[in-house]
């Protein structure tokens, strides 16, 4: 698992979509997603601080985090009711034991309650953006280290069009600047959030300080997202005084007996900083 690690996360996520096109027509997709109600909307917090739920069976990383068994309605549901501002579903199959039949369910469970689903995937091409939006979504994760600026912004137009928000994800410096010239370049056209993932992409391990090295870096007037090492109330009120309006949780709620009780740990740990600061 070195640096190429999504370099064959990107080969995959072609071969996927060559099949799905091949299965379904682009034109036949969007007709389907034409006929959908819309999507529950990303709604904030006054508070300051909020929580993406994820759902997610295997890590890279860490390997299996939830029994194929468990119930991923029950799951989903539990996240919800907790507080959580959206649900992550990881659709990617080879190494997260995901898929969009995931995706479709945690989406037909979240809409009653007014949470909106959101794909996470290794998305390369606006196809798949129909394909999360016919599953049920209203948001996704777009990579900008996976993909020149034309096509990141292929990405991100058709999100705007088809009413789904974006999360733009970075690991570095470098990114971040990418990430300033398309907030510049969509900001009023689509809903986007700002993130930083702290894992490093040669170990996969977690290095929960580039949170807060990468923090006062982001862009500014955009809620930005601390994506990986966040695994405790301690860590929620770190990343939350250090300026980032949500937290993207997986692991830990996976691994954990009671992920309706640390989602609300982390949300008032979160939220009693951000009110502090």
């Amino acid at each position: 698992m070195s640096g190429t690690f999504l370099d064959e996360m990107a080969s995959g996520s072609r071969a996927r979509l060559r099949a799905a096109q091949r299965a379904c027509p682009q034109s036949v997709l969007a007709e389907q997603a034409r006929h959908l109600p819309l999507p529950p909307r990303l709604r904030l917090d006054l508070s300051g601080f909020d929580l993406i739920a994820e759902l997610k069976l295997r890590s890279p990383a860490a390997g299996t985090l939830a029994a194929r068994h468990d119930s991923l309605a029950q799951r989903v549901s539990a996240y919800a009711r907790a507080g959580a501002a959206a649900v992550s579903v990881l659709t990617e199959p080879s190494r997260f034991d995901g898929s969009l039949t995931h995706l479709t369910q945690a989406a037909q469970v979240l809409a009653p309650l007014a949470v909106p689903a959101m794909r996470k995937d290794f998305l390369v091409d606006p196809y798949q953006l129909l394909e999360a939006r016919v599953a049920g979504a209203g948001g996704v994760l777009i990579i900008l280290r996976m993909l020149a600026h034309a096509a990141l912004d292929a990405l991100i137009e058709r999100a705007g069009a088809l009413g789904l928000f974006v999360l733009l994800e970075a690991f570095d410096a470098r990114d971040l600047e990418l990430m300033h010239e398309l907030v510049g370049a969509h900001a009023g056209s689509v809903v986007l959030l700002a993130g930083v993932n702290c894992r490093d992409l040669a170990t996969l391990e977690v290095v929960p300080e580039r949170l807060l090295e990468l923090a006062p870096l982001l862009p500014a007037g955009v809620p930005r997202v601390a994506e990986s090492g966040v695994a405790s109330a301690e860590d929620a009120r770190a990343v939350a005084a250090a300026g980032y309006q949500l937290a993207l949780v997986g692991s830990a709620l996976m691994r954990g007996t009671d992920p309706a009780a640390l989602a609300q740990a982390l949300l008032a740990a979160g939220r009693a900083a951000a009110q502090a600061h």
